[in-house]
Parts: structure tokens; C-alpha cells; sequence
């Protein structure tokens, strides 16, 4: 005989392993209904743990995805940051522009101020020219006036010279030849006109040559003066000269200078009063 132990281990056996069996007993005893809606129940769990397994596997793609956003989002936020800076640096440069336009601003004002104020320094400028034009031009006029004035002044002084100088080569000319016959000399006066010089006095016989000149003042110049026309005379015109030479100047006032220059050339200088230097001796 079989032992009840035997008989429980053989049906346990047989409802683990028959599934017919196990439904035959379920029937026996009222849970076939109930097994049929767990083995749905299990099927259904079984699809619902796929559909989870899905589910789960696109959560980690899904966060994947997220962290491969994220990872953007945080090299976009670092850019972001970068742009931020950048764009703070070029706000920064953009004020530090706009401060350098304010003082360009503050410095062409002030140049223009400075262009203002040389501008009405200018126009004062041209108005004082234009002052100093008219009274140039006032000048000008007043002085055209006066050197009318003394234009007609001078002629008059220069004919009443003129006059003067005439009138003393007649009295030069007259009072040597006086002083001259004398001393027992007679001899015509009169001007002598060369083409390089001109001779106030000047006259000669067959022996004697008298050359001399008449002059209001005498200096050492005139002094000079005559010797050198005697010069020239001897080295151009020597017909014109004779054996004795007599040297005069005719004067109102002479220097000393002339005086002692003329003692030492022996030019004979007098005036109508009396004889300055010693006359000639014949």
C-alpha cells in the first residue's frame, strides 16, 4: 500500500507540473474560474511589465536625451555667460566711446568758442586796418598836399638858389678879378662848361691860369673838390692850362678843416672882406 506521505508528494508533484491537472482539481474544488482569470491576470502583468520595461527604457532614453539637453543647455548657458560678458565688455567701451564723444563734444565747443572768439579778434582786427588805411590814405592825402607845398616851396628856394649862385659867380667873379689886377694880373672870369665838368671860374693870358670855384660854404670836400677838377684838367684838357696855376674858392663862410686843408694845397680861399688863406704870389 501507498503512504499518505507518498500520495501528497505525488500530488503536489502533479500540480506543479500538470497544468491540466491542476485546472481538473481547480475544477473539483471551484477555482478553475479563479485560475483562468489569474493566469489572465498574469498575462496581463506580463504585458503591463513589458510595456513597463518599454516605458522604462524610453524614460532612459528620455533621460539620455534630457542629459545630452541639459549638457547643451549648460554649453548654451556657458555661451550665454560668454555673450553676457562680451556684451558687458562692449557696453563697457560702448560708454567709455560714448565719454570720449562727450569730451570730443566738450572740446569742439570750446574750439568753436575759442574759432568765436578769434573770429570777432579778427574783425576787430580788419576794422582797425581798415581804421589805419583810412588814415594812411588821410596821410597820404595831407602829405601830397604838403609836398605840393614844399614842392612849390623848394622851386621857389631852388630858383631864389639858383639866383643866389648866379649872382655870386658874378661877385666871385667880379672881386677876383678886382683882387687879381691888383696884383697886376688882368684876366677875364667866366664859366668854364666841359662835357664831363663845369668850372665857376675861369679865365687865362698867355702866362697865367686862374681855375676856381664859388661856394656859400666851403668844407674840406670843396676843397677836395677843386684840386681834383685841376686833376682832370691836367690829364684831359691841358690846352686849358698855362705855365702858373692859380687855385681859388670864393666863399661867404668856409671850416677850418677846409682853411688848413686848402694852406697845404695852396689854394688861395677869400671871401669879399678879406683872404682866409694867403693869395698866390706872382
Amino acid at each position: 500500500m501507498v503512504s499518505t506521505e507518498e500520495l501528497k508528494s505525488a500530488f503536489l508533484d502533479l500540480l506543479e507540473k500538470d497544468k491540466e491537472f491542476r485546472y481538473a482539481v481547480a475544477a473539483r474544488i471551484g477555482l478553475l474560474e479563479i485560475l483562468q482569470r489569474l493566469d489572465g491576470i498574469e498575462n496581463g502583468q506580463r504585458k503591463i511589465w513589458e510595456e513597463i520595461k518599454k516605458i522604462w527604457e524610453e524614460i532612459r532614453k528620455l533621460r539620455e536625451e534630457q542629459t545630452k539637453i541639459w549638457q547643451e543647455n549648460r554649453k548654451i548657458w556657458q555661451e550665454i555667460e560668454k555673450l553676457r560678458k562680451e556684451q558687458t565688455r562692449t557696453w563697457e567701451e560702448i560708454r567709455k566711446i560714448w565719454q570720449e564723444i562727450q569730451k570730443l563734444r566738450e572740446e569742439q565747443t570750446k574750439i568753436w568758442q575759442e574759432i568765436e572768439k578769434l573770429r570777432e579778434g579778427q574783425n576787430r582786427i580788419w576794422e582797425e586796418i581798415r581804421k589805419i588805411w583810412q588814415e594812411i590814405r588821410n596821410m597820404r592825402e595831407s602829405f601830397e598836399k604838403r609836398f605840393e607845398q614844399i614842392d612849390a616851396r623848394l622851386n621857389r628856394v631852388e630858383r631864389t638858389l639858383e639866383k643866389l649862385t648866379l649872382e655870386m659867380e658874378e661877385e666871385a667873379r667880379e672881386v677876383v678879378s678886382y683882387r687879381l689886377r691888383k696884383m697886376g694880373i688882368h684876366v677875364d672870369l667866366d664859366v668854364l662848361k666841359l662835357p664831363d665838368m663845369e668850372i665857376n671860374l675861369y679865365g687865362a693870358t698867355e702866362k697865367v691860369c686862374v681855375i676856381g670855384e664859388a661856394k656859400v660854404r666851403a668844407g674840406i670836400s670843396a676843397v677836395q673838390e677843386l684840386a681834383d677838377k685841376f686833376e682832370r684838367l691836367k690829364k684831359l684838357y691841358s690846352s686849358l692850362l698855362r705855365e702858373k696855376i692859380i687855385l681859388i674858392l670864393y666863399v661867404t663862410t668856409a671850416t677850418p678843416g677846409a682853411i688848413e686843408e686848402a694852406k697845404k694845397r695852396g689854394i688861395w680861399i677869400l671871401k669879399m672882406t678879406k683872404d682866409l688863406t694867403p693869395p698866390p704870389k706872382i
